[in-house]
């Protein structure tokens, strides 16, 4: 019997497992066209015994090359010092496989029991070098174990031919899906979406803006629109508590001012419609993380485990970029990695990640104050590892505040203020104003300005558009699906979810 190799760590006094291995050879051989759903099943290293390994090797190379798999060809390619000739005999007359499912199976069981043992000799013997820290140690174990548990193996080089045949395919697919626009995660704002194509598998999407802008909110929004579309939605929130994200998400959807949910003044229409989206909500995929201080390594491990367990997160949400935690003392260093973390981080787990980020101040003192890219704050790597960067701007900001100084001045000065005041009180009692997304860039498109419109008294941005064509819009699912399960029609669902 052949020995097993270095990482075969499972004991097989009784020979099961080359047995196992040696039944799966021999059905390839016996019948070489069951290979094309094997080779997608099984790698070389699920096989622990060097012959066998070595016969499956010699079978993916003649599977590649376009040439049968052929006892006569197989037993030719073989090497005598790792399979003998008898070895190989033994393999040929082994009992045909009746289940073949169930023995793959059973094959790439074991080979993850063997990798989990060796990893757990591998995390034993990092512990005792003094040199490596423990989130070092953590980080690289949990990778590990989410690509054993999701099965991530390294690529190589992928021939044109593969390539073009993958992306024909892609194209078909979206052909079929009815020429859709979006493509990734919609944003619920549909001239965003139509720049953007939605948030698509890998992206690191930056949302970048001054304070008080918004840019939680426009999060908030695009979150609640991914969830309507029943999609898993992981946040990171360093800022605020989950329970203040939720009273805003509630004002949103309900269409109650924010002010009144946080003092609970409600009537019981109010009320109604509050119960009604709270058992919507409640149904949702929706994972919030407000710990605060949180690094890129421990990020990596949480979103890794939520991601392993709820396979459906397709959406990670950073409130935000400027507020995780670096591993040095050159905060521009810290950021850099940062960024390149998320980026990987995104690509690792397919899902797209936004990561919200706070904007230089000099641009304050700029007579032109809608932001650019090198006001993205404390890295210039930011720019390059981001796949679209967004900057959220709204001109009624600076002129309230503005009008503020003004009147301040001309009070001082002792001149009449009564027409400023009464300019800045139309402002501030105004339902709503007007907002522009920046799209500063855009990997896989065009960059424009998409204008928006932001409803003060609910924090929530909508589409542009009149209220009789937001009113008549039917086009989200989630909005059926509510209604279909006769939770009442005191919920008004706005037209951008």
């Amino acid at each position: 019997m052949a020995k097993l190799d270095e990482i075969a760590v499972l004991n097989d006094g009784n020979g099961y497992y080359a047995n196992l291995e040696r039944m799966i050879i021999s059905a390839i051989l016996f019948d070489p066209s069951i290979f094309e759903g094997i080779v997608d099943a099984l790698e070389s290293k699920d096989f622990a015994y060097p012959a066998n390994r070595h016969i499956f090797d010699i079978c993916v190379n003649l599977y590649k090359q376009g040439n049968p798999i052929d006892e006569e060809i197989v037993k030719n390619r073989l090497n005598q010092k790792i399979v003998s000739e008898n070895e190989y005999v033994a393999i040929l007359a082994a009992n045909p496989i009746g289940n073949l499912e169930a023995y793959i199976k059973e094959l790439k069981n074991i080979s993850l029991k063997r990798e989990l043992h060796a990893l757990a000799n591998v995390l034993r013997e990092q512990s005792l070098i003094g040199e490596l820290d423990s989130d070092t140690i953590l980080e690289s174990v949990e990778k590990k174990i989410y690509e054993i548990s999701t099965q991530t193996t390294q690529k190589d080089f992928r021939k044109m031919s593969d390539i073009l045949e993958s992306t024909a395919n892609m194209i078909l697919e979206l052909k079929k899906n009815g020429n859709q626009i979006v493509t990734g995660v919609p944003t619920g704002f549909t001239d965003l979406d139509k720049v953007t194509t939605g948030f698509n598998k890998g992206d690191l999407v930056i949302i970048g803006a001054r304070p008080s802008m918004g840019k939680t909110t426009l999060a908030l929004n695009m979150i609640q629109n991914a969830l309507n579309h029943n999609i898993g939605v992981a946040m990171f929130s360093l800022e605020m508590p989950a329970e203040q994200l939720m009273l805003r998400m509630l004002s949103s959807l309900t269409s109650i001012s924010l002010q009144q949910l946080k003092i609970g003044m409600l009537d019981e229409n109010e009320i109604g419609k509050l119960t009604n989206s709270i058992n919507y909500m409640r149904e949702k995929e929706f994972f919030v993380d407000d710990e605060g201080a949180l690094g890129i390594t421990q990020l990596r491990s949480k979103l890794r485990r939520l991601k392993s367990k709820n396979p459906n997160i397709r959406l990670a949400v950073i409130d935000y970029l400027q507020l995780m935690k670096g591993s040095g003392k050159d905060r521009h260093l810290e950021v850099s990695e940062i960024s390149r973390g998320l980026k990987v981080l995104a690509r690792e787990l397919e899902i797209p990640i936004i990561a919200l980020s706070q904007l230089n101040r000099s641009l304050e003192s700029r007579d032109d104050k809608k932001p650019i890219l090198s006001d993205l704050r404390e890295s210039g790597s930011i720019e390059q590892d981001a796949d679209i960067i967004l900057f959220l701007y709204r001109h009624e900001v600076y002129a309230k505040r503005e009008l503020e100084q003004k009147i301040t001045k001309e009070t001082e000065a002792g001149k009449d203020t009564l027409a400023l005041k009464a300019k800045l009180r139309d402002m501030l009692q105004s339902e709503s104003s007007d907002a522009l997304v920046i799209v500063a860039k855009n990997r896989n498109g065009e960059t424009r300005d998409v204008p928006l419109q932001f409803s003060k008294k609910v924090t929530r941005f909508e589409n542009k558009a009149s209220r009789e064509d937001m009113a008549e819009e039917k086009s989200y699912q989630a909005t059926k699906n509510y209604d279909e399960k006769n939770l009442g029609e005191s919920i008004e669902m706005p037209s951008r979810f």
